[in-house]
């Protein structure tokens, strides 16, 4: 292990040399930080915003909170702590949230190791020394044997470039990157563009104070109401007092959340207990609706029905038979082929006299003007623009950095043709580099902060099985690599997604084919029991060594 040199991790040193680097400090730089420093090892967590929280911090935009069930969305690693945070609803909101971080930081002393305001801008891998060199935006560097990027799988926010954005006299905001301020939309003529998760909790606020919103939209969204309420003081007891047993559960279910799972096949339900079941769902509310019949997923006969169900459901919400129109999914689009949406009032805000809606398939946005956005049909003046656009998912914030591995190779140049990964925690040709929830993992498909913990427990063993055994190299080999994400992609070819260009799909950088799926969609249990057996079978597929192969062949023929 690199051995930590005088400066401490708060001094002011050009250069400090730490075991293990992260980068970010939201739910996954944390536990990181928690739990490396719990084996021993000197960490340093990098983050480049001036607060801790990650995706909690960037997304403070009007309704936004959670879609996974307070209860289940948060830390299992200390009992002390799951026992004494008291969530207030049934989905958080980003501040409750954030208010929850920050509290763990604190009671886990894990502030004074987190650098703020620290942009990293490189990292490269140092051959002769087994160590990342890791340059931040003021041009300071680290170095440390270990590099571990939780830097967040929604945290590249996408502003699509039209023409004359540069020119609008009036605000543009971004849904990933909310000013800590706020917004006050009274009496402006606003636009948002995108509907996805963000979009469909953001216009339902937005509409209520605006003098008009126009929403823009490129494709019908699933969604199913939250039915968000507080939670009694009866339902958070039933959770704590069988914390245990619940969390190892969720473990081992399929996204990681614990859902009421449908045992029966909608194939073999008649119409009418189909229906009265996909009511039941609808009532409850939460993205459990999904879980009504266990062939959705793996059944078009199932999946047209859930579908079909949210469609009538739409039709009987939205009054206007334009809008109506234009905000019911396809029937050729797959429930669940894009992650579905948990909204409050979305599709009653376009009952709403100031709200109009466009699909731009149909009416292309051609460029943004100073006192507003013409479409091809139609000219809007605006006081505001929201950008709902999302993220460059998964690899987006990976790709900012100047990732530099063996020999100079870079990662953006290795995933040219689409990302790749061992167990979806290692890159061949970057040694020591560790990723957490990304391609070639369950990520985003599950309830992030089990997929999280499973990511940072096995990097924290790994590291302490290296240091037992006095190793300081790992590894993944291009072979196990390969095989990894072919079978991943299979898998995927069962379910509904690869039907849809969603943002769960990725490909060469021209946009051309073939794209693939970038995750494992065999379930969060599943996957663990993978990762397990790789640990307990000493780590095929990875090849560990006292320091880069290369220099210990030189060291034997000299």
């Amino acid at each position: 292990m690199i051995k930590k040199s005088q400066a401490t991790e708060e001094g002011s040193d050009s250069e400090l040399n730490v075991d293990a680097i992260i980068i970010g400090a939201g739910f996954a730089g944390l536990l990181a930080l928690y739990k490396l420093r719990q084996a021993g090892l000197t960490v340093l967590a990098l983050e480049a915003s001036d607060s801790i929280g990650g995706v909690w911090n960037w997304n403070r935009y009007p309704g936004a909170r959670c879609d996974v069930e307070s209860m289940q969305y948060s830390y299992s690693f200390s009992e002390e702590l799951q026992q004494e945070w008291e969530w207030s609803e049934r989905y958080a909101t980003q501040p409750e949230i954030l208010r929850y971080i920050e509290h763990v930081a604190d009671r886990f002393d894990l502030n004074r190791h987190v650098r703020l305001n620290t942009r990293v801008v490189s990292a490269t891998y140092k051959e002769h020394e087994n160590a990342w060199k890791i340059q931040t935006h003021e041009g300071r560097e680290i170095r440390a044997r270990f590099c571990i990027m939780a830097t967040g799988c929604l945290s590249a926010a996408r502003i699509p470039e039209f023409p004359g954005k540069d020119r609008f006299k009036g605000d543009i905001l971004h849904t990933g990157h909310w000013p800590k301020s706020g917004y006050d939309f009274t009496g402006k003529n606003v636009a948002v563009i995108g509907t996805g998760s963000s979009g469909i909790q953001a216009i339902p606020m937005i509409a209520r104070t605006a003098r008009s919103l126009t929403v823009l939209q490129r494709t019908a969204t699933y969604s199913v109401p939250a039915r968000n309420r507080m939670l009694d003081e009866a339902e958070k007891r039933a959770w704590k007092d069988n914390y245990a047993q619940l969390r190892e559960t969720a473990r081992y279910a399929p996204s990681g959340t614990l859902y009421e799972f449908g045992e029966r096949t909608a194939e073999e339900t008649s119409l009418q207990e189909q229906a009265a079941e996909f009511e039941k769902r609808w009532t409850k509310g939460g993205p459990g609706f999904l879980r009504a019949f266990s062939d959705i997923s793996s059944s078009p006969i199932a999946n047209k029905a859930a579908g079909d169900f949210i469609r009538a459901k739409i039709a009987d919400i939205v009054q206007d038979p334009e809008k109506r129109r234009l905000l019911t999914p396809a029937i050729t689009l797959p429930v669940g082929s894009k992650r579905i949406c948990v909204d409050t009032g979305y599709f009653e805000t376009f009952n709403r006299s100031n709200v109009d809606l466009i699909d731009i398939r149909d009416d292309p946005i051609k460029g943004i003007e100073e006192n507003g956005l013409s479409t091809q049909k139609r000219k809007l003046d605006l006081d505001c623009i929201v950008f709902a656009t999302g993220f460059d998912v998964i690899v987006g914030s990976l790709m900012k950095i100047d990732i530099k591995g063996i020999a100079g190779r870079t990662l953006k140049g290795k995933w040219k043709n689409g990302p790749g990964t061992y167990l979806g925690l290692m890159v061949a040709g970057f040694p020591n580099l560790f990723l957490v929830t990304g391609p070639g993992s369950p990520s985003v498909l599950t309830n992030m902060m089990v997929s999280i913990e499973q990511h940072i427990e096995w990097i924290t063993a790994c590291l302490q099985t290296m240091r037992q055994q006095g190793k300081n190299y790992i590894e993944p080999e291009e072979a196990a690599e390969s095989k990894w994400m072919d079978d991943a992609n299979s898998l995927a070819e069962t379910m509904p997604f690869l039907r849809a260009n969603s943002w769960y799909m990725a490909g060469p950088e021209s946009g051309s084919s073939p794209r693939r799926f970038m995750l494992y969609s065999g379930g969060v249990g599943t996957y663990r029991e993978i990762c397990d057996r790789v640990a307990q079978q000493n780590y095929p597929g990875f090849k560990i060594c006292d320091r880069h192969p290369v220099l210990d062949v030189a060291a034997d023929l000299s």
